[in-house]
């Protein structure tokens, strides 16, 4: 399976939950915010929403500083 992720083609082995997307990419844990396809998935539902073929998912770091 092939999604799109920030600009660039990402192979899947199989379908898989933002959660786990987030996780394997080293990103679990951090102020991220995600979007699906133009619209952005709540931190509450990464465990829930499946990505499928062909999603165009961003991903923005929060970033601190002063």
């Amino acid at each position: 399976m092939q999604i799109l992720i920030n600009g660039d083609t990402l192979e899947l082995d199989a379908a898989r939950t933002i959660a786990e997307l987030l996780v394997a990419r080293g990103l679990a844990g951090r102020r991220v915010a995600v979007e699906v396809n133009g619209e952005i998935v709540p931190r509450s539902r990464h465990e829930a929403h499946r990505l499928a073929e062909g999603d165009r998912v961003e991903i923005v770091h929060a970033l601190g500083g002063g």
